[in-house]
């Protein structure tokens, strides 16, 4: 691993143990997003939830191994029904259409 790799590892472990700090605790899903890299879904224990953005599927698997959380394979089920959603996250989502808190 060159050093740039391993500095942004680093980097993302750092932003990881943040999150899960702030929210007691946290697991992750990490998602190929093509040429961009690749996308580290975080969820807190709180519900709450934030994701990074790693240049490449490898240096974000690596950072969420480092970071020792729990890694899901897709963003489904219990995982999923973690996450908290107000309104904010509702309209984000589009959820008007399914049935979310409107903001209007």
């Amino acid at each position: 691993m060159g050093d740039t790799q391993e500095r942004r590892v680093v980097k993302l472990v750092k932003q990881i143990d943040g999150f899960a700090k702030q929210h007691g605790g946290a697991e992750g899903q990490v998602a190929y997003i093509g040429e961009r890299g690749a996308r580290i879904v975080l969820v807190g224990e709180d519900g709450g939830w934030g994701d990074l953005v790693a240049p490449t599927y490898d240096i974000a698997r690596q950072a969420v191994e480092k970071a020792g959380i729990t890694v899901h394979e897709d963003f489904d089920g219990e995982f999923a029904a973690k996450v908290t959603t107000g309104p904010y996250e509702w309209t984000r989502m589009a959820g008007i259409q399914v049935g979310g808190p409107s903001n209007r």
